[in-house]
Order: C-alpha cells, then structure tokens, then sequence
C-alpha cells in the first residue's frame, strides 16, 4: 500500500518537511517513490508547496494520505477541490466553491493577526501594570 506522508529533512532541532508518496512498510526517512512538495513549519504563515499534478496521481492510483498531510492538503484548498472532483462536480461549480473557500481562509487569517495584536497589547499593559505596582 502507498501512502502520502511525510519525510524529515533539514537541521537538527529545524527540521524541514518532504511530502513523498512511500510504501507504507518503508521507515519515515527512508526510500520514497516520488516527493510530492514541501513542508516548512518554521516560517510566518507556514509554507506548503505541493506538485498538484503528481499528487492527484498518486490519489487517483490509490495512494492514502496520512492524517498529518491531509491536514496540509486541506489547509492549500487541494483536498476540497480533490473531494469535488471525485463526486464529479464541474468545473464552474469547483471554481464558485474556491473562491468562497479563499474567502473565508482570508477572514480567517484577519481574525487571526487581530487576536494576535491583542494579545501583545494585553500583554503589554499588564506588563506596564506590574511595573507600576513594583
């Protein structure tokens, strides 16, 4: 059985992620049959650069993505289109769909650097509190 996982690169204590598609017997950083993209959790927003065409492949060959990818797949938008194709929507239909999708993923990502600009002002403000009450 071939899965779509992931497979350690990088420094010690950095590491960096290849997204391959390997025999499920394999061990993680071991041979792979095709690197699939890349994974870098240590940039601000995390970068995820998949080869769309090769992973659609190996989908469609029967590959299975471990949970950890597909969580990737469905942060890129690629597991949404994936699922709408497989119930055989068309394309104008996948499109609308996208766009929402890459709306809300925008509203998201405002709602999320608004909480983070909170939580530094609240911390300063403590911060000034404590320093006041010292």
């Amino acid at each position: 059985m071939v899965k779509i996982r992931l497979r350690r690169e990088g420094k010690k204590k950095y590491p960096i992620y290849k997204i391959v598609a390997a025999d499920a017997r394999s061990p993680r950083d071991g041979g792979y049959l095709e690197a699939l993209g890349q994974y870098n959790p240590h940039t601000d927003p995390i970068t995820i650069t998949l080869r769309e065409d090769k992973v659609e492949t190996w989908l469609k060959r029967g590959a299975q993505p471990t949970e950890t990818v597909r969580s990737l797949l469905k942060r890129t938008g690629f597991w949404l289109r994936w699922t709408l194709r497989r119930q055989g929507k068309d394309q104008e239909t996948i499109q609308k769909v996208m766009e929402r999708w890459q709306m809300l993923q925008a509203e998201k990502a405002k709602r999320e650097a608004e909480r983070k600009q909170r939580r530094k002002a609240k911390k300063k403000s403590s911060a000034q509190q404590a320093e006041a009450s010292a």
